[in-house]
């Protein structure tokens, strides 16, 4: 499983070096292991501007503002929060007036136990551009390294297909 979030990442990488996509990360359950997936991957500095874990809460809406009212009424095990944290997290990371191109974003529940009524291997992935953001809801299963490995390799390979379409779009206009 980590071999298939290691070759997403190449994957991401190669495509957003390609059309000059940033990426910045916003993570919950994977606690950094998808910054850390990127990172990992030799170019990735010509792309990648950061990333921040959220574990808490109140971290999504203090750091990233998450909307109380969005954490209130679903908690943080919710597609309108992955959302949130998708799009917030490209803002977050703004250099020279520019958000980043894309923002990838982790929620959900990795064990040992069921969280706010969400069972265990219950995620949410999303990645934001300017034009759209995507959300996935996983039911992963498995112990609590695998569904963070699980999810880790779900967000990259969203992010790759939505970057890779970019790419696409780029070479057309040139």
């Amino acid at each position: 499983m980590i071999e298939r979030a290691r070759s997403a990442a190449r994957r991401l990488v190669a495509h957003a070096v390609d059309s000059h996509t940033t990426i910045a990360v916003a993570e919950s359950l994977t606690g950094g292991i998808v910054a850390a997936t990127i990172v990992g991957v030799p170019g990735t500095s010509e792309v990648f501007r950061g990333g921040v874990v959220t574990y808490q809460t109140a971290v999504k809406g203090a750091l990233l503002g998450v909307p109380a009212a969005v954490l209130d009424a679903s908690g943080p095990v919710d597609p309108r929060v992955a959302a949130e944290m998708a799009e917030r997290v490209r803002d977050l990371f703004t250099l020279s007036g520019e958000p980043a191109g894309v923002g990838l974003a982790t929620t959900g529940v990795a064990g040992p136990a069921s969280q706010d009524g969400h069972p265990v291997g219950e995620v949410y992935v999303a990645v934001a551009t300017s034009g759209e953001t995507r959300v996935e809801h996983l039911l992963l299963t498995g112990d609590r390294d695998e569904i963070r490995t699980q999810a880790t390799a779900a967000v990259l390979e969203l992010a790759a297909t939505v970057v890779a379409s970019r790419s696409s779009d780029t070479h057309v206009r040139e």
